[in-house]
């Protein structure tokens, strides 16, 4: 297995891995059946991170025998068991599953003999297969849900037939902005005639089935090289019965299709011609026609009638920007009341061509009426619309106004929409929508989410180019609401009062996606925002939407009984599990305690907030990634920041009252504190707070360290200790460390104030002092004998400026002398003749002064020094 994997991993450019392979001798009896389990190709480069395939089982099925002798491998039976493939192509046209490295050997001549090595397969088959495949260059896309696909056939042959049969639960096909096929139940049985000598696929008299609708295949399909493939392909609905199209939609489908009422005739079919590639499209048409069409169900009371389409998608060449979307006529009728719809689309990719206009009015209320609705589901309200457009989306772009027309209106009053996935119901009691070349401007919007009454209005620049070109939606609005529970748009709650809300609730909890192809300016103010456990008052402030970020703009609150700020940004874009937060917020006169109470990251960052009282401020900028709850992941976080306690009370902190008990000093417990600032900084797990001071009661502090987000502690405190806080036991022990170090040599000097170092380690809740009073001595005797090194090192400074001192002396009195004596003169200074002796003399009191100004003291007149 290591093996298959090495060499696996060293040809292709993805990561490839699997679980185990199995092996046995019973579950295709008398074959030997080998299964490969848990594969995963996953993508490197730009695809780091995509999976490309994954398979629960590949089940292989053969002849051992076969196997044993190498000259035929006769394997009868191949399984893909619930395949999910991911295929995807981005802008550039870069494709997925183009992973296997180029072949770097030198190539050799081709052996034309035949190899004695034959597959004898005849049989494989796929079940219940997940296939998704993005064609972002194209703007194509096909999912298909629930597949399960078989094939026989002898694979030894150059020219055979593949008899197949294929079912899907849901096919889904989006080319362009039309959607052609929305969850469509299919079956599809056909032989093909397959040529292994020119790669060639022949599909004769293929019997496919959309939901009801029947449709006939026919053609061939070609592999050209390794990335083109070659298709001449039609289709084309026998059946001219206005119910089998009608099937195609899924609201309708769904709900007692069989028993539904229709009249009408229809028309429905299409091709497919030319080569596909990363660089090139087939041609392709399809053609629908609906003609008097009518539908009811039985047990409703009304409806929908003189149903009218003529649809045409043409494209010559598979040239992508000569696509042509032709609707002349859409038409119907719902309790006498006409909707109209007509679409003209060309020159989709270089500069879109839009002819369109709807008009109509629907009560929404009726329309269970007419069409039967999900369980659970209700709607109501009234929609009138009257809309037209036309012109070039370039000239919107370049805000050449006059050449486009646009104009209209839409409005939505009093709707209520009630679902399984809405139960709250979603309330729009006015939407006016006015339509211009420009934009289209929100006169109102206003109504209710979740408890929320909210108010909006503003402008959207290019609502076309969104709809029709899948550009970002532009746009400035202003919005009002009283009260946002952000709890319950996160599908969560704070309380836990039962197992059964537990488990809902975090079956429930995700991270809020923001959605792409927004770039939405919002001036946002809301009475009250509740999130957590924290209610903020009066929030306003301006948020942009853009490239699936939120990013908060001087938003301000009043809580905690104070105020804050906050910037920053919110972003899906890199994992919709764990979103990217980047913040800073400025607080202001927060009251301590409700704040640790209110915000689990505080309890992390400041656990001593747990014990303090009061009021503080503080400026923190951080940035790491959120859970699947929402909250941090303390681990990612990083950051810095200032905290400032401008009053507050500290009680029952646990580091402080062991150092309050072990230097018996009553004044560290539950004491007050005043305009303290200090400055910290935090990553990987540990918070890191810079050196500041605290005057407690008359005991100075200094203090630094950091502590972890696991409550671990390692600080280090210097204190200067007023003697007459401490009790006799306190005294004693500083008089005993001063004794020993006085009797080893060292002169220790103890006043008023005692300075010591402690070093605090453990848990907030079970704080050990690593370093106590009696380790201090050594901290004492260090400074001492620091003190004494200094005074050694005075001693050899001064001794060697008295030595050159005598040497320079008794040089120049040896000058002087050997001068004379050459000269003839004499030395009129006394000497009695013996300079040198002189010198001498000279010298030693210089030595004995340097020692006296060294070791010598003034005996003062009375000691009055304590020690």
């Amino acid at each position: 297995m290591a093996k298959v994997k090495t060499e696996l991993n060293k040809r292709l450019t993805a990561k490839v891995d699997f679980k185990d392979v199995d092996i046995s001798l019973f579950r295709h009896f008398p074959r030997i059946a080998v299964g490969l389990n848990d594969l995963q190709v996953t993508g490197t480069g730009e695809f780091e991170g995509d999976t490309l395939l994954a398979v629960k089982q590949i089940d292989v099925a053969l002849n051992i025998m076969s196997v044993v002798k190498g000259d035929k491998m006769d394997i009868y039976n191949i399984a893909l068991i619930q395949p999910r493939i991911h295929a995807i192509v981005h802008k550039n046209g870069a494709a997925n599953w183009n992973i296997t490295k180029p072949d770097t050997a030198q190539a050799s001549p081709a052996d034309t003999a035949k190899t004695k090595f034959a597959l004898s397969l005849q049989q494989y088959k796929i079940e219940e297969a997940w296939i998704s495949y993005d064609d972002q260059q194209g703007n194509m896309q096909l999912l298909v849900d629930g597949l399960t696909h078989k094939g026989k056939g002898d694979f030894t042959q150059d020219q055979f037939t593949l008899a197949t049969s294929t079912e899907a639960n849901g096919i889904t096909f989006r080319y362009g902005l039309i959607p052609y096929l929305a969850s469509v139940k299919t079956r599809l049985d056909a032989d093909i005639q397959i040529d292994n000598t020119t790669s060639t696929y022949t599909l004769k008299e293929g019997k496919a089935a959309l939901n009801n609708l029947q449709v006939a295949l026919q053609g061939f399909f070609k592999l050209v090289n390794d990335s083109t493939y070659g298709m001449d392909l039609s289709f084309k609905a026998p059946s001219t019965s206005f119910k089998d199209l009608l099937s195609l939609v899924p609201a309708i489908y769904k709900a007692d299709f069989d028993k539904i009422k229709t009249s009408g005739t229809a028309a429905f079919g299409g091709y497919v011609k030319g080569n596909y590639s990363p660089v090139q499209m087939p041609a392709f048409g399809l053609d629908l026609n609906v003609k008097d069409g009518f539908f009811q169900y039985p047990d409703l009371p009304k409806p929908v009638k003189n149903i009218q389409i003529a649809m045409k998608v043409s494209n010559p060449d598979g040239v992508p920007d000569h696509t042509i979307v032709n609707m002349p006529t859409g038409h119907l009728e719902m309790d006498n009341t006409p909707l109209d719809l007509r679409l003209l689309v060309k020159t989709p990719v270089s500069d879109m061509y839009l002819d369109g206009a709807a008009k109509g009015k629907i009560d929404l209320s009726k329309i269970t009426q007419f069409v039967k609705l999900e369980s659970g589901t209700a709607l109501s309200g009234l929609l009138d619309a009257d809309i037209n457009a036309k012109g070039n989306m370039s000239a919107i772009e370049k805000q050449q106004y006059d050449q486009f027309y646009a104009a209209g209106t839409l409005q939505l009053s009093d709707m209520l929409y009630k679902s399984k996935d809405y139960p709250d119901g979603v309330k729009v009691k006015n939407l006016f929508l006015q339509f211009n070349p420009k934009n289209v401007t929100v006169k109102d919007l206003s109504g209710q989410y979740l408890g929320t009454n909210f108010q909006a209005n503003g402008e959207v620049n290019n609502l076309l180019a969104y709809m029709f070109k899948n550009a970002p939606l532009d746009g400035k609005l202003n919005f009002k609401a009283d009260e946002v529970n952000v709890n319950k748009f996160m599908g969560t709650t704070s309380t836990t009062s039962t197992s059964a809300t537990q488990k809902t609730d975090t079956a429930a909890a995700a991270p809020f996606a923001v959605p792409a192809n927004l770039n939405i300016s919002l001036q946002a103010a809301v009475g009250k925002v509740l999130y957590d456990k924290a209610v903020l008052n009066d929030v306003a402030g301006a948020l942009l939407i853009r490239d699936e970020t939120v990013t908060m703009q001087q938003l301000k609150a009043n809580a905690l009984q104070g105020t804050m700020e906050i910037n920053g940004s919110y972003s899906t874009k890199n994992s919709k599990i764990n979103p990217d937060i980047n913040l800073a917020y400025d607080v202001q006169n927060l009251d301590v305690q409700q704040t640790f109470n209110t915000f689990n990251t505080v309890q992390k960052l400041m656990p001593i907030g747990k014990f303090l009282s009061g009021k503080i401020t503080s400026q923190l900028k951080m940035h790491g990634k959120l859970g699947k709850d929402m909250s941090p992941e303390l681990s990612t976080l990083t950051g810095d920041g200032n905290l400032l306690l401008i009053q507050g009370f500290l009680k029952q902190f646990a580091p402080v009252d062991q150092l309050a008990s072990t230097l018996n000093v009553a004044q560290l417990k539950d004491f007050s504190l005043r305009d303290i600032k200090n400055y910290f900084a935090f990553e990987n797990g540990r918070v890191k707070v810079n050196p500041f001071k605290v005057v407690v009661n008359g005991v100075s502090m200094n203090i630094a360290g950091s502590h972890g987000f696991d409550q671990s502690l390692d600080y280090t405190l210097q204190l200067a200790l007023p003697r007459s806080l401490m009790g006799s036991a306190g005294n004693n022990l500083v008089n005993n460390l001063a004794s020993q170090a006085q009797s080893k040599g060292i002169p220790v000097n103890i006043g008023d104030s005692v300075h010591l170092q402690v070093l605090m380690a453990g848990n907030i809740l079970k704080p050990s002092l690593k370093t106590d009073l009696r380790n201090s001595a050594n901290n004492l005797k260090n400074q001492a004998t620091e003190l004494v090194k200094n005074k050694i090192d005075t001693v050899k400074n001064t001794v060697r400026d008295s030595v050159n001192q005598i040497k320079n002396n008794a040089v120049n009195a040896l000058k002087n002398e050997l001068k004379n004596q050459l000269s003839g003169k004499k030395d009129s200074t006394p000497s009695n003749g013996k300079p040198l002796e002189n010198v001498g003399k000279q010298a030693g009191e210089s030595v004995k002064n340097t020692l006296n100004s060294l070791f010598g003291k003034k005996k003062p007149a009375a000691d009055t020094t304590k020690h």
